[in-house]
């Protein structure tokens, strides 16, 4: 079938089913003669009378119902089909390349993403544990998930979280022998898990306390050094020394008294995860629908 005849019988079938050529004009955008000029070249074409025309209506001739019966579903299923394929092109897809540290991956990316994932089977998300500031942009990294106050201000940044809290912690075993401190100075008399971490230039991580307006940053020793927060957990699940984590990360465990709290009234709160990206970055479906999903809408 030639490109001319496909558009003059959709031409045809419009005037057939309005049964008017102003209406069936109008639908298509064209004028009234036009349209008349196209369905009379068709008829031309193929030898036949297609339409009975009349001042006051439109209807088919036998010939005209025979093909506007024939043709008419043909061209709806096409019609179909060409919206299922646009439906499956607009269908959310891709892969989503995000970086967060441990403890953020497990506690706001998995649950977000065991809602979002089921319900989009073509969205593929890579999560990458890294504790340090990664350039997601030079990283061709899509998105990261930082506490808000080391978002930079040239990123959007979504909260995807409440404030975070800082908790100093150690097990009962740890404290049988020792005095709970009162005060983040006297933190220099026990033995502390320290942490390192690229953020810092590769140095020890100060540990940060704030009370009344007044901030201490305490440079604290111990005998174990690591680079995660899992393995800080477990070492003062272990009793080898006190850990500062955040709140979340160990609320079960003192809960269940397997850890201690101390120095609470020196932790207070501070802006919590967000989840941050380049400004110029144009969503996808796929990462606006991860947006919404880990979005933080307060309890």
């Amino acid at each position: 079938m030639k490109r001319d005849d496909a558009g003059d019988l959709l031409a045809f079938l419009a005037v057939a089913r309005e049964r008017s050529f102003t209406r069936a004009a109008a639908q298509l955008g064209m004028t009234q003669s036009a349209l008349s000029q196209i369905v009379r070249n068709l008829e031309e074409r193929i030898g036949v009378r297609l339409l009975n025309r009349t001042t006051r209506s439109v209807t088919p001739t036998q010939a005209g119902e025979r093909l506007f019966l024939s043709i008419g579903p043909k061209f709806s299923e096409m019609d179909a089909d060409l919206a299922a394929l646009s439906e499956l092109r607009e269908k959310p897809a891709g892969t989503i390349r995000l970086t967060a540290g441990e403890y953020a991956a497990n506690a706001i990316l998995f649950p977000a993403l065991s809602r979002l994932l089921p319900n989009y089977p073509d969205i593929n998300v890579e999560v990458i544990v890294d504790y340090g500031l990664t350039n997601i942009v030079a990283q061709q990294v899509d998105a990261g998930i930082r506490p808000g106050e080391l978002v930079a201000k040239d990123m959007i940044a979504v909260r995807v979280s409440s404030d975070l809290r800082m908790a100093v912690v150690g097990s009962p075993a740890y404290f049988a022998s020792r005095k709970r401190p009162k005060m983040p100075q006297d933190l220099t008399s026990h033995n502390c898990l320290n942490l390192r971490l690229p953020t810092h230039g590769g140095s020890l991580y100060a540990w940060e306390f704030e009370k009344n307006g007044r901030e201490l940053n305490v440079r604290v020793e111990g005998q174990l050094v690591f680079n995660s927060a899992g393995l800080l957990l477990e070492g003062a699940l272990k009793g080898l020394g006190l850990a500062y984590l955040t709140e979340g990360h160990v609320q079960s465990f003192i809960a269940k008294r397997q850890l201690v709290r101390v120095l609470t009234d020196w932790c207070p709160p501070f802006s919590g995860y967000h989840l941050y990206y380049p400004s110029r970055r144009q969503p996808s479906p796929a990462f606006s629908l991860l947006v919404d999903a880990l979005r933080y809408r307060g309890k």
